[in-house]
């Protein structure tokens, strides 16, 4: 299938043909993963995802558990391909279930009352270290979004006892200006040119962000700030919802800093006119009881007010993604294999949240809810399809 026409194709810069390549948490079955670097090992990466396995009962999922391990990557000659694959068994990541209030989880939500465990969470880096973002029961709505140092979870070295300066050392609910909705997902954290932390709400059907405080807390919708040009650039560049009942957009990874010129020039200085963030968003359609989602990379400023600088012009399609044989475009968005994207990260050990152009960054995701992949890809080659919001100024 051709879909060059209608998607932005983004291929590997490691894999023979270009084609993501396969995470194996060996006996165990995972979704939604997270890529970071390991801190001591340069041949080694940290995976974690959400634990995901056959049920023997048709009761409720209650009891939920992230899976963690560290990973290298390996090839197989006889398939031309490459996994990035557990060294050891998996562990679960130790983070603990949080207080319920079942007053606040009614009608259809009832049951997340009773969860236990995390829920997809989103391991990624900072400025300052590493961090982990999880869905769990809420002291303010049903289900909320909790953060914290990820340092804490996994045998990190000796880094763990340094530089953390107690942000987010035990786990914190991340808070939001009101109203909350019941149950809360997809939230990602962003820092700007003087690394001070925010929490981004929502994208649509308008941006939401605010300041995040140390205690989780949060200050002022920031947004409307920004809305002045973000609206008609959002309006031109977002996904059309063509049957709003059946499609969404979504939040989906966490945050890095890019700057868009090369690591090797020079000249290539990071300011306030080539440095900006970037996250990853999804269009969801659900149709014929299948989900398919089509990811689009953004790009805001990383100074106040954060308006946004662009979006991927076309869908971005993952090489080796299956699609079905078909002529027709919309048949082809909406029957294509489901790649759930999660996460982002730079590839390269020692780099944390800053980057540029010609640096490699890993994206994850998860397959059909079944399992996990991930690609690697120049940062360059990402961004490279975006349209800018200043051409409609």
């Amino acid at each position: 299938m051709d879909t060059s026409a209608t998607y932005q194709v983004i291929q590997s810069a490691s894999t023979p043909n270009g084609a993501h390549f396969r995470i194996d948490f060996g006996t165990r079955h995972a979704i939604n993963p997270s890529i970071i670097p390991h801190p001591e090992d340069n041949n080694i990466w940290i995976v974690s995802a959400q634990l995901h396995e056959p049920r023997q009962t048709d009761k409720p999922r209650i009891w939920f558990a992230e899976l963690v391990c560290n990973a290298g990557f390996s090839y197989d000659e006889n398939s031309s391909t490459q996994t990035l694959r557990c060294i050891d068994s998996p562990l679960l990541l130790p983070i603990a279930a949080t207080p319920s209030d079942s007053t606040k989880c009614t009608g259809e939500q009832a049951f997340f009352a009773f969860s236990i465990g995390p829920h997809d969470a989103r391991v990624f880096h900072g400025p300052d270290g590493p961090y982990a973002i999880y869905g769990s029961n809420s002291q303010y709505t049903c289900f909320g979004q909790w953060m914290l140092d990820f340092r804490l979870l996994v045998d990190w070295g000796i880094d763990t006892l340094n530089n953390h300066r107690g942000f987010f050392r035990v786990p914190t609910e991340l808070q939001r200006p009101s109203p909350y909705l019941d149950v809360e997902k997809n939230w990602f954290v962003f820092w700007d040119a003087r690394n001070q932390s925010y929490v981004h709400h929502d994208i649509a059907p308008a941006r939401m962000f605010a300041r995040l405080e140390p205690d989780g807390s949060v200050g002022v919708d920031l947004a409307p700030l920004a809305a002045g040009t973000d609206n008609t650039c959002l309006q031109r560049l977002l996904p059309v919802l063509e049957i709003p009942e059946y499609e969404s957009i979504h939040q989906a990874t966490n945050t890095l800093s890019v700057t868009l010129c090369t690591r090797k020039d020079p000249s290539c200085v990071p300011d306030e006119n080539n440095t900006f963030v970037l996250t990853i968003f999804q269009h969801k359609s659900f149709y014929n009881l299948h989900s398919t989602y089509e990811p689009y990379a953004m790009l805001f400023k990383r100074i106040a007010p954060f308006e946004v600088y662009g979006i991927s012009s076309k869908p971005l399609w993952i090489s080796g993604r299956r699609g079905p044989e078909l002529t027709d475009v919309q048949d082809v968005k909406l029957s294509s294999e489901m790649l759930y994207v999660t996460s982002i990260s730079w590839k390269a050990h020692g780099q944390g949240y800053h980057g540029f152009i010609d640096d490699i960054l890993f994206i994850g995701f998860g397959i059909e809810d079944s399992t996990t992949g991930g690609i690697d890809v120049v940062a360059g080659d990402l961004v490279s399809g975006l349209g800018l919001c200043a051409d409609f100024a």
